[in-house]
């Protein structure tokens, strides 16, 4: 695995680097292609270290974040949590898809039980709106996202509502 590491208000050192490598590139056994490429963010926000880490493998993305007042524990709690994402995945798709297509860019020990059953669904109508209007509608009913027909594009979108206090659009393409 190869390694994107930058920092924004905090120098990384050869230290972090390192340390980066040896516990980010321990999912290297997840991976049959070595040339995967792992895109690490550091950034300080007030006491707060925050570690993001982007992995693009062929079929999925994984992505983790984490924040932590000290860096290296930072570093080791978005490791696990990616470990966790990937053996959580791959037991979901063997468990429930019984496809081992979706993937197969991971060797996984199977072992670990998941509990992944859908508690709760929901049918909803979609109107068209605005990005403010779904904005008010996801505040109104107190959820931290909502889906909704983008009026002027006529996709399903969903916003959603940011860590940072911002919001996020996420746009579904149909091919």
């Amino acid at each position: 695995m190869r390694f994107n590491i930058h920092g924004k208000n905090i120098e990384v050192t050869p230290a972090i680097k390192s340390y980066v490598e040896s516990k980010i590139g321990r999912l290297d056994k997840y991976f049959k292609d070595t040339s995967i490429e792992a895109t690490v963010n550091f950034r300080v926000r007030g006491k707060e270290q925050i570690v993001e880490v982007t992995v693009p493998a062929s079929k999925m993305v994984l992505r983790a974040e984490e924040k932590h007042s000290d860096l290296y524990a930072a570093i080791d709690l978005v490791s696990d949590k990616l470990e966790r994402q990937i053996r959580k995945n791959k037991t979901k798709a063997r468990k429930n898809l019984k496809q081992t297509i979706i993937f197969s860019d991971f060797d996984v020990d199977e072992s670990e039980d998941v509990d992944d059953s859908i508690v709760k669904r929901k049918v909803i109508d979609t109107k068209p709106m605005s990005e403010e209007e779904a904005i008010l509608q996801m505040e109104l009913i107190g959820h931290n996202f909502f889906l909704f027909k983008n009026d002027k594009t006529n996709d399903l979108c969903v916003v959603y509502k940011r860590e940072d206090g911002g919001y996020g659009i996420l746009e579904a393409k149909a091919k």
